[in-house]
């Protein structure tokens, strides 16, 4: 079998496993690579915000029917709270199965430094209303100079409304704004050809950093993290797949690229361009990626979920602190909050996790020192299943609303698809 190393795939495959070796012989040189991988993000994100917000007021506004947009909307967001709450339950049953911090030594691990983590977390809300408030940009120039994508969408649906209303008047302005999100798209397209590179300087930092025997210690809370994410993905995600008539197996296939490139980069938002550009060749709908993509970007975080519940019950466990079941719930209630504003937040992973502990003092706070050395390779895994959560979750919407309709070549495998056990 020939391999066409022109190809992407086989681009950043090929860029992870150098990464691995440099990182590995050169540890102080590979550590010095991230900043590849840092770059990289910095450009993906400096569109993010710009066609988040013109695919939003484009799929909105060029539905022209208010009353399909609410519907649209409100199936996406009760179908993100259903999965996520699953996908948090999920994590605290199986900690609590394997217990991997149980008898776990605390002074084992060196502890680093957490302040920059607890200190974010105390600047940063999690009660209901400041998550409101949170929501609304002080002046939308701002938010989109900072990136901010929950305001962002905020604003943007408030703008895709009023030119839905407007009806026809509004035509020139969704072309126009469907021509710019063309040229965005041609950015993004030019920063992907540097993409294996940043793979390649993620994984020498990582290892450089860390150590393939970095991993020992914590082994058995990444192994948990892992094979929860996994089971998941095939047993719940599959079965909603199953349930709409499409396999998740050749879905992930199919968009398996984007998860190569989230491997590597250890970010979801890396991939958030082309994934919605993957999801309109895969059948959907303009208008149902416009509104549903970006929106489960902050409200359908799955691998986040489960990482949030196991890394709390994990640290309780660390430090023999027996929850009841009646407490277990009320975290998981906490969380059901706490997880929807992570993606707003740097480093949403330990700040998320410091204010969620914040809120429910029976766990130490300072605990999520113990994870520190290994969130790095745990990170991954959460921004994969994020991502693959979100593009289920579109195609999902898309056959809800009819907006479902697969390319020939695709087409013709849907039999097939609709048989297959997940």
């Amino acid at each position: 079998m020939k391999i066409n190393f022109k190809n992407l795939t086989v681009q950043v495959i090929i860029g992870i496993f150098v990464g691995i070796a440099i990182g590995f012989t050169f540890p102080e040189f590979g550590e010095k690579l991230k900043v590849l991988a840092d770059i990289f993000i910095k450009m993906i994100k400096m569109v993010i915000a710009p066609i988040v917000f013109f695919t939003v007021v484009i799929g909105i506004g060029s539905m022209g029917d208010l009353k399909k947009v609410g519907r649209i909307g409100g199936k996406a967001l009760l179908y993100f709270e259903i999965v996520t709450t699953f996908a948090l339950a999920i994590g605290i049953i199986v900690v609590n199965l394997i217990k991997p911090g149980k008898g776990f030594n605390t002074t084992a691990v060196e502890g680093g430094d957490i302040s920059q983590f607890t200190d974010q977390a105390k600047e940063t809300s999690h009660g209901a209303m400041d998550f409101i408030m949170s929501i609304i940009p002080d002046n939308i120039v701002g938010a989109m100079a900072s990136g901010e994508l929950l305001p962002i969408l905020f604003f943007a649906v408030l703008f895709g409304t009023s030119l839905a209303a407007m009806g026809d008047k509004a035509k020139p302005v969704v072309e126009l704004f469907e021509k710019l999100t063309d040229a965005f798209f041609g950015v993004v397209n030019m920063i992907m050809k540097v993409s294996p590179i940043a793979a390649s300087g993620a994984m020498a930092y990582t290892i450089g950093k860390f150590g393939l025997g970095s991993l020992v210690s914590l082994g058995k809370l990444m192994g948990s993290v892992y094979i929860t994410m996994f089971l998941f993905i095939i047993l719940v995600l599959g079965a909603i797949a199953k349930f709409y008539k499409f396999s998740i197996f050749k879905f992930i296939a199919y968009i398996k690229e984007e998860i190569l490139l989230v491997l590597g980069t250890s970010s979801s938002e890396s991939a958030l361009p082309r994934m919605m550009e993957r999801l309109e060749k895969y059948g959907c709908s303009k208008s149902v990626v416009g509104l549903v993509v970006p929106t489960g970007y902050s409200f359908n975080l799955d691998g986040t979920a489960i990482y949030l519940s196991m890394a709390a019950i994990f640290i309780a466990q660390a430090y023999g602190v027996d929850l009841t079941l009646m407490q277990e719930i009320t975290l998981l209630g906490i969380l059901m909050l706490t997880s929807k504003g992570a993606a707003g937040v740097t480093g949403s992973g330990f700040i998320t996790l410091a204010a969620t502990l914040a809120a429910f003092p029976m766990i130490p706070v300072e605990g999520i020192a113990l994870l520190l050395g290994v969130d790095r390779f745990m990170s991954e895994a959460r921004a994969i299943t994020n991502l693959i959560g979100n593009g289920v979750a579109t195609v999902v919407v898309s056959k809800m609303e009819n907006e479902f309709h697969p390319p020939l070549e695709l087409a013709e495998e849907a039999p097939a698809a609709s048989r297959q056990i997940v």
